[in-house]
């Protein structure tokens, strides 16, 4: 299994796994050979134009120049290699602080953390969730809910983001 691949590119509407986990391989190592960290991405299918956003971090936090670096470095990848049939928008941008999380790593690394999260398969009937991080297990995020624990199955999760402190 890749790098990449332990949680794959967030496609909004369809999930395309084979073609996320090809884009993750492509930007990944591409995103982390310009000294940044690889946060995920997403795609979003529209009929005229679709956008494939790209989300990059490092300790110093991000500038326009750094977007704009990763963002030049990436057209001409995606350019060679034409992972995503039709036309798209690149988009590059900081996490931000209501920060995606996309990989495992992700969820045990802000372990404590508030997050919303929305299934895009429903557990206990339900699609949407807020609470307390409590990390992974067996492929599944743990979070904590008004004193109940839900295992949320990781390649189930439609999105996931912290929950800033404000």
């Amino acid at each position: 299994m890749c790098k990449w691949a332990a949680r794959p590119l967030l496609f909004c509407g369809s999930v395309m796994r084979d073609t996320g986990h090809r884009l993750n391989d492509l930007i990944g190592p591409a995103v982390e050979g310009l000294g940044y960290e690889f946060v995920g991405a997403e795609y979003m299918p529209r009929r005229r134009q679709s956008l494939l956003r790209v989300y990059i971090d490092n300790e110093t936090g991000i500038s326009l120049d750094d977007c704009a670096r990763v963002s030049d470095q990436l057209s001409g990848i995606l350019d060679v290699e034409d992972p995503i049939a039709g036309s798209y928008s690149l988009e590059v941008s900081s996490p931000g602080l209501d920060r995606p999380l996309f990989f495992e790593r992700h969820f045990d690394r802000y372990r404590g953390a508030r997050v919303r999260v929305k299934m895009a398969v429903p557990v206990a009937g339900r699609r949407n969730f807020k609470g307390t991080l409590e990390g992974c297990r067996d492929g599944a995020v743990i979070l904590l809910q008004d004193g109940e624990e839900f295992a949320l199955p990781l390649e189930d999760i439609g999105s996931a983001r912290l929950i800033p402190d404000v």
